[in-house]
């Protein structure tokens, strides 16, 4: 009978489980690249944790850790698989099969998650059997050599030589699997990249320019945010653990439900409609504050309203359900689409095609709502309906149904913390209430008076 290990020396069996779910979380991700890159186990799983979690925790994490809000959950997700993983390593040692049992389990939820995502075929299923499978078969081989090695021995556990030897193999074993898993999200990259797609077409003139700026729309204060957000800086709040890799040439949007027409666009003939030009501030709900989750961009699309217009929406509909290609679903009065205001299917972002982690080819940009009820990325269906009868993805996380933005304000110089000489001090930020406009802004510093401050010139009452 072989030595019973003491334990002093689980941490063996524990890197055992770590390198062989390693192993098999890398080579899922191998599978991934080929099969299908949205299917990648952990980002699977780090969706439903974000489906799953309730609207107070999605606004806390975001609140606290802004745009790395994906990277957090990752490394969340990450370490809770290592524990996992140990666990499972240990159980194999001392109540075989328990962790490969634990592992089957893991694998089969991870399995099912994969089936159930949005746009999910058969395929996507692969990735975490693969995982599963890789997984149980070294942790098999691993413990069965610990086995050997502690029969050999003594109770004191591994000999120097042996322990050498082990480390090594689940190195190897651990090693193979983040080779396997960066090579494979390189790889993706390289696949999915939309660089090239977005290198391949200039963006069209706009039929409608945007006003000139007035000269007055900016004040030139050290330390106030641009009149206009440069791409790279502006905020990305969604639910996409992966940005979708969205190829313009299959492209299309389905206007459907309580319409008299339904109506289908393809990418070509949305770039061939008289595109306008807008400046438009958009906030997101959950930014704190004196936060950064908001920006004032140039957007260049088509107006929604054109569209549903051709579409001609039945009397009873008071509510757009849009559809991201992931999934993701919000819900926008229609009365908000069809007003006056410069809602649109976006393409363009600063004279530059959409970025792909800001919705290329074709997003939805809407003045004065909250971006979970209207700014939908990588959009491909638009249904006319009923707040009685369709939910966004939102709601039901006990968020408003209609999301109308509110009169905000933000000090950007001095900053919170910011030390204070002697002398005289601006005191500059901005102001948003889109398509309502700001016409006063007041300051008081401790408890002295209100005091008028100087505006800028708005560009208009939807931009800050």
């Amino acid at each position: 009978m072989p030595a019973k290990p003491l334990s002093a020396n689980r941490w063996p069996a524990a890197l055992a489980g770590f390198a062989s779910v390693a192993a098999g979380l890398g080579a899922a991700e191998l599978v991934a690249t080929v099969l299908a890159p949205a299917a990648s186990p952990f980002v699977v799983v780090g969706s439903f944790v974000i489906d799953l979690s309730p609207g107070w925790l999605k606004e806390f994490v975001i609140g606290v850790f802004g745009t790395a809000d994906k990277l957090v959950l990752l490394i969340c997700v990450g370490l809770l698989v290592a524990v996992l993983a140990a666990i499972a390593g240990v159980l194999e040692q001392l109540h075989p099969p328990m962790g490969r049992l634990l592992i089957l389990v893991v694998g089969a939820t991870g399995i099912a998650i994969a089936a159930t995502r949005a746009n999910a075929t058969w395929t996507w299923a692969l990735p975490s059997a693969t995982a599963l499978v890789v997984g149980v078969i070294v942790l098999r081989i691993m413990i069965r050599r610990l086995a050997g090695r502690f029969a050999e021995g003594d109770a004191r556990g591994l000999a120097a030589q042996d322990r050498r030897s082990f480390l090594i193999f689940a190195g190897a074993m651990t090693l193979a699997g983040i080779v396997a898993a960066v090579a494979g999200r390189v790889a993706t990259r390289a696949i999915q990249s939309v660089d090239a797609a977005r290198r391949m077409f200039t963006l069209p003139p706009p039929a409608v320019a945007a006003a000139a700026v007035s000269q007055g729309a900016a004040l030139n204060v050290p330390g106030i945010a641009p009149l206009v957000t440069a791409n790279s800086d502006f905020y990305r709040i969604d639910t996409a653990i992966l940005v979708p890799a969205v190829d313009p040439a299959t492209w299309s949007l389905k206007i459907y439900g309580l319409v008299e027409k339904e109506v289908t666009l393809s990418f070509d003939e949305l770039l061939a409609l008289e595109l306008e030009e807008n400046y438009t501030t958009l906030a997101c709900v959950s930014n704190s504050v004196g936060g950064d989750l908001i920006g004032n961009a140039l957007w260049l699309g088509y107006p929604i309203r054109k569209l549903l217009a051709q579409a001609n929406p039945g009397s009873a509909a008071d509510m757009v359900l849009s559809r991201s290609i992931d999934g993701f679903t919000a819900g926008t009065p229609l009365s908000a689409l069809t007003d006056d205001r410069n809602a649109i299917l976006a393409v363009g972002m600063n004279g530059e095609p959409l970025p792909a982690e800001h919705g290329f080819p074709v997003r939805m940009v809407v003045p004065g709502l909250y971006g979970y009820v209207s700014a939908t990325k990588w959009v491909t269906e638009l249904k006319v309906t009923r707040f009685a009868d369709d939910v966004g993805y939102w709601t039901p996380l006990g968020w408003s149904a209609r999301g109308p933005v509110k009169l905000s304000s933000r000090i950007d110089t001095p900053r919170g913390g910011k030390s204070i000489g002697a002398g005289s001090t601006v005191i500059a930020g901005v102001a948003w209430s889109q398509h309502v406009g700001v016409s006063r802004v007041q300051v008081r510093v401790d408890d002295g008076a209100w005091k008028d401050a100087t505006l800028a010139d708005a560009i208009s009452i939807d931009t800050w």
